[in-house]
């Protein structure tokens, strides 16, 4: 927290998780279940080294998550959720409506298909070219 940013902890994301979970249900067995700590601690550890403003650590953060794959269910709500909370935590501004559409865009991110920069008008002004296989 050198920088005056505040960063998410494990239990937060933990957190996030099983509300995640009780709120979006999108399969019957979707149920809160940490599958590695670990790897929750080193997507906040990249978040809090990368360089750069808020939105260039938030994009650290929501990759990070999404491909850590830390939980049984719900790892790519979480990370939108553990991201849109740490943009408002540090006075920055979140613009992703809230809409299922998005879900496939985490799927992007999580296959690496959008660039940080793409990323981060995303969170910061709520626009990017829809998802699509191949690109």
């Amino acid at each position: 927290m050198s920088n005056g940013m505040k960063y998410p902890t494990v239990e937060e994301i933990e957190e996030y998780n099983v509300l995640v979970l009780s709120v979006i249900k999108v399969k019957k067995a979707d149920r809160p279940h940490v599958l590695s700590r670990h790897k929750i601690r080193g997507a906040i550890e990249a978040c809090e080294n990368a360089e750069g403003d808020i939105y260039h650590k938030a994009v650290v953060l929501i990759s990070q998550l999404v491909v850590a794959h830390a939980f049984a269910s719900g790892n790519r709500r979480t990370a939108f959720v553990a991201t849109k909370a740490f943009v408002q935590k540090n006075g920055g501004s979140f613009k992703i409506p809230d809409d299922p559409s998005y879900a496939t865009v985490m799927r992007g991110i999580r296959e690496g298909r959008y660039s940080d920069e793409e990323i981060i008008e995303w969170i910061s002004h709520g626009k990017i070219r829809e998802f699509q296989r191949g690109r």
